[in-house]
């Protein structure tokens, strides 16, 4: 079963809309104990990366996450926040965050780019197992004032520019997280979700 993890900082309901759009069953999850049954988890986030993980913690979801990730494997999707707090350390609220990538987050240098950036840029992806047969690139769209920088580069998915390069995309075996709005960005964005869906026996179908 896919879960979406609805929270205060989150915008569960926009990518709930997009995962039925591609035909699939998914439940909002606003407790440990919904992850259980989990296939697919998805967090997706449109909030600070403090008040995120204030919201997660306050939810007392941020062990039941883990252990569906690092024990049972749970294939994990991150969206925009959702990226941003799997890294060490974010400069927004001066917040520590879950940790499971290691690196940091920082601020787009506002006296050189208009910050946040809004709208859409392109992304030049590496290979993964959900976009194998379409490595290359594409239009995508980002509502974000920060961005990671992976200590790893290894873990780098996909790159973006905005006076330097970005990271756009990150995948460590079965997590993978996008700096842009998947359920905002066309056909582009409702492919990577839908390769996502896709990994493993795939996620249920209505």
């Amino acid at each position: 079963m896919i879960k979406v993890i609805d929270y205060k900082a989150g915008n569960a309901p926009s990518v709930m809309h997009a995962i039925t759009r591609l035909g699939y069953k998914a439940e909002f999850a606003r407790q440990g104990d919904e992850l259980a049954d989990a296939t697919h988890i998805l967090l997706p986030g449109v909030g600070s990366a403090g008040a995120t993980m204030e919201s997660l913690r306050e939810l007392n979801i941020v062990g039941a996450l883990e252990d569906a990730v690092f024990k049972r494997k749970t294939f994990f999707l991150g969206i925009c926040v959702g990226l941003q707090i799997l890294f060490q350390h974010s400069e927004e609220d001066d917040a520590d965050c879950l940790g499971w990538l290691k690196g940091k987050v920082i601020k787009f240098d506002a006296e050189k780019v208009r910050v946040p950036q809004m709208g859409w840029n392109k992304v030049s992806f590496t290979e993964s197992p959900i976009n194998k047969k379409n490595a290359n690139e594409g239009y995508f769209y980002f509502v974000n004032s920060y961005h990671a920088q992976p200590e790893n580069k290894e873990d780098l998915w996909g790159t973006s520019d905005y006076n330097g390069q970005f990271a756009a995309a990150v995948h460590r075996d079965n997590i993978y997280a996008t700096q842009f709005h998947v359920e905002k960005s066309g056909k582009a964005g409702l492919a990577v979700l839908g390769g996502f869906l896709g990994l493993g026996k795939g996620a249920d179908l209505c």
